[in-house]
């Protein structure tokens, strides 16, 4: 199959080694660890480990190396140039331009983004949130003249203070995504073969599971990777990898793992009128979910309310949309593992998720119980589909209604059926379509069987989960069933 992969895949294949002291030192994210390799590596798979370290030194700093870069930038007048995410604000009242650089504390009130620059780079800069680039950056010092933003006024040409200044940026984007070749191609493989490849391109060696169910449970990780707003609940036993996969192969994911969290750090922070994590990732994970605090617990129930059903939340005078899904991860105690759900599983979660009618905006839930302790013959060694390259078509298949639209087709609702169920198996029944058939564009394409075991009955028992746990919380749910939704063969 190595073969096959290569020449569909040409040049978006890398050679993986995740037992490589080298990746263990330099503690990069896949996405940044496979376009290193890309770049370095030849094409039987070889690269200069010298060659690819000094790379990383200079373009990839440090957290703790920032304190260098601002005294080579304010008193050696040097221009810096590395990669980093930046966010970008323009002020209204002054039509000022900022930026920030929040890994490593650089915020929008030591910067300048100036005219010129702003005017070659802003295409990039606006497309998100916070963008990955090429960044350069110089000094601006205290008292220079501001460059040439027309709404100024002549009193307000003088900076009092010194600002970080943005020289140039290069969007961070080393492939050309072309999401009608990877559904082409798609073709080309058995469904056990793409199975097995999709492991691979988030790191994961198919051969170290010991059967389909893991490898099936381990990639339902990926649907809110590939759908828009697609809530989801795991509990695991420790070391399954749940951490991993959510925070390191994705640059268009965020995790938060334990610590605090608050309605302005997610939705939008009043003072300062900053949007929060929903609006600039595909996803947020709350890892070790069972060790968050929240500031204010009816506060941030409430924003969660209205955010997971509609995708909007409200903060005092502002609204805002976004469509990053939610997953809750957390470890659970073996005697709460149970296959047939009848046990709260739910006891152990923080006081905001023990409320029913938050729980049932959660279209899902993961039983990482049936996903194996992460071990060595785990670990991906060998050709595998670029890590960057996969979640950045990922990325794309999110905007793709196309597939919604079969699944519509494809799924009976009786009339009675509750709306929320429905809605809950028909979005995960979308995203296993993308994921695991991303060639299918009509109901020729896919089987009923293939549709009925690999999306509809996998939708169907996640949604079940949550739907027995909803009756552990609240007595109005109890006894209540999924509604008898069936998959019927099309005219």
């Amino acid at each position: 199959m190595v073969e096959k992969l290569r020449n569909c895949f040409d040049e978006m294949v890398v050679y993986k080694n995740q037992k490589a002291n080298l990746f263990s030192e330099l503690t990069l994210p896949s996405f940044m660890r496979d376009w290193l390799l890309k770049k370095f590596q030849d094409e039987d798979g070889h690269f200069d480990s010298d060659e690819m370290k000094r790379f990383v030194y200079a373009y990839l700093p440090k957290r703790e190396d920032w304190k260098g870069i601002k005294n080579r930038v304010i008193y050696d007048y040097q221009r810096v140039k590395f990669l980093a995410k930046v966010a970008v604000d323009i002020d209204i009242k002054t039509g000022l331009v900022t930026f920030s650089m929040p890994d490593y504390g650089l915020t929008h009130s030591d910067t300048i983004i100036d005219a010129a620059v702003w005017e070659e780079c802003r295409a990039d800069l606006l497309g998100g949130h916070e963008t990955w680039g090429m960044v350069e950056i110089g000094y601006k010092p205290p008292d220079e003249e501001l460059g040439g933003f027309g709404l100024f006024s002549a009193k307000s040409k003088k900076m009092n203070n010194g600002k970080i200044k943005l020289i140039t940026f290069k969007k961070f984007c080393p492939y050309t995504v072309e999401v009608s070749h990877f559904k082409e191609v798609r073709r080309e493989f058995e469904i056990d073969e793409w199975i097995d490849i999709l492991l691979g391109a988030v790191d994961y060696n198919a051969k170290g599971f010991c059967n389909k169910e893991e490898k099936l449970t381990m990639l339902t990780r990926l649907l809110p990777f590939v759908e828009k707003r697609l809530n989801l609940i795991e509990l695991a036993p420790k070391g399954t990898g749940k951490s991993y996969l959510f925070g390191r192969v994705s640059r268009f994911g965020w995790l938060s793992s334990g610590g605090v969290m608050s309605r302005a750090k997610m939705f939008y922070d009043q003072s300062k009128r900053v949007v929060g994590l929903v609006a600039g990732n595909d996803f947020i994970t709350l890892d070790e979910v069972q060790t968050i605090s929240f500031t204010n617990t009816d506060e941030i129930r409430a924003a969660l309310k209205g955010y997971l059903e509609f995708g909007v939340f409200t903060v005092g005078n502002f609204q805002g949309e976004a469509d990053a899904g939610v997953i809750l991860c957390g470890n659970i105690r073996q005697e709460l593992m149970n296959r047939d759900d009848y046990i709260n599983m739910f006891i152990d979660l923080p006081p905001v998720f023990h409320e029913s009618a938050l729980i049932d905006r959660f279209h899902g839930f993961i039983k990482g119980w049936n996903i194996p302790r992460m071990t060595e013959g785990h670990m991906m060694v060998g050709w595998a589909l670029n890590s960057e390259y996969f979640c950045s078509i990922m990325h794309e298949l999110r905007s793709d209604t196309s597939y919604r639209s079969i699944v519509e087709q494809l799924i009976k609702c009786p009339e009675d059926a509750d709306k929320r169920d429905t809605e809950a198996i028909k979005r995960i029944a979308t995203a296993y379509l993308k994921l695991l058939f991303p060639h299918v564009k009509s109901l020729k394409d896919i089987s009923r069987s293939d549709f009925e075991e690999y999306c509809f009955k996998r939708a169907r028992n996640m949604r079940g989960t949550i739907k027995y746990q909803l009756g552990e919380l609240d007595a109005e749910f109890s006894g209540k069933d999924l509604p008898a939704l069936e998959v019927i063969q099309p005219l």
